[in-house]
């Protein structure tokens, strides 16, 4: 029964967020909005509006996970940066392609369970600790190449088109299929695994799980690892996007991340979410940015829209709940008790 409320209210919410999401195209599509751009609605644009957010999408899958199981992951944004300079410079440096891309991601795997270890081991809340290392990893990024760029130009064009390219003849580019494949992946691992149902549980009543023998401290661990790696893939995607990397790439991409994740739905106290949520939530906050971008409305505005999303994502819910409890206790009191037969 329990369960099937938390479907129906997950549910309700993504109907919210595909409401939101035409209401925002209709604004910046229809002639008569203040809004309007006569570029905004054509496929080729709205498929180009993706590539401002592929890095976050990526990062907002495993966020996801962590923050139904009641933890956040603040470091995803430089545990990027990290990544995408080791993949830069060890290709500078004259080693494969390839197994530069493997050197970011164990990169970010270290990272990750770094911050995993710290806080199932040393018991640290997991907003401090990556706190911490949001600024470690970061500096790791600054101290390894400066303020200097490594150019990707002259890297494989089969390899490029990884950030560049498009899906044959389609103006799609491939990195949405990478994402298309990574969502469907983490949707059935979240829906459809034990594993996933141990994320719900944890998130829930991490102590009752830790009593019931649930190993915690393993699956926190593993999701840790898990945003690493995937935060390192998203720096790679993004430095083939740009064509070069800085120690500063990915700057500003953690408040769309933790937008996207609880935005789509997700309760930031753990236990209750769908992958599908943050999905909804990342195109409506495409369409934001990429319709104000046509209106030529500097990033500082669009970056207040979102931390209006962000507080109003978190309150919504909220007020909602609190208001069920009221009218319930309410219906409590004023229904009267039934006599004894």
């Amino acid at each position: 029964m329990i369960a099937d409320r938390r479907v129906q209210l997950m549910a309700r919410w993504e109907t919210f967020l595909l409401a939101l999401i035409g209401l925002t195209i209709l604004a910046f599509s229809l002639p008569a909005s203040p809004w309007y751009s006569p570029y905004f609605f054509n496929a080729a644009n709205m498929l180009g509006m993706s590539q401002r957010v592929i890095a976050v999408a990526l990062m907002a899958l495993p966020l996801t996970l962590i923050v139904i199981a009641g933890h956040i992951d603040l470091s995803v944004e430089s545990t990027l940066s990290m990544a995408a300079i080791v993949f830069t410079t060890k290709w500078a440096d004259g080693l494969n392609i390839w197994v530069a891309v493997l050197a970011a991601l164990a990169a970010g795997g270290v990272g990750g369970l770094f911050n995993g270890i710290v806080i199932t081991r040393i018991k640290l809340p997991s907003l401090v600790v990556t706190l911490g290392t949001y600024a470690l990893f970061r500096g790791l990024a600054y101290l390894i190449l400066g303020d200097h760029a490594v150019d990707l130009s002259r890297a494989p064009s089969t390899f490029l088109n990884i950030g560049q390219g498009y899906i044959g003849a389609t103006p799609i580019p491939q990195y949405l299929l990478l994402f298309a494949v990574l969502a469907v992946l983490f949707g059935i691992v979240l829906h459809r695994t034990s594993f996933g149902r141990f994320i719900y549980a944890i998130g829930s009543n991490e102590e009752a799980c830790r009593y019931s023998g649930v190993r915690v401290d393993l699956i926190i661990v593993t999701l840790f690892i898990i945003s690493g790696i995937v935060a390192a893939l998203a720096g790679v995607v993004e430095a083939t996007r740009l064509d070069s990397a800085r120690a500063d790439i990915g700057t500003g991409l953690l408040l769309d991340t933790v937008t996207a994740v609880v935005l789509g739905g997700v309760d930031i106290f753990g236990g209750r979410g769908t992958i599908a949520g943050p999905v909804l939530a990342l195109v409506l906050i495409a369409l934001l940015r990429g319709g104000l971008g046509l209106l030529q409305i500097s990033d500082d505005v669009a970056n207040l829209l979102v931390g209006c999303l962000l507080i109003g994502s978190i309150l919504l819910p909220n007020l909602v709940r609190q208001l069920r409890t009221s009218i319930t206790r309410r219906a409590r009191r004023v229904t009267p008790a039934s006599s004894p037969q």
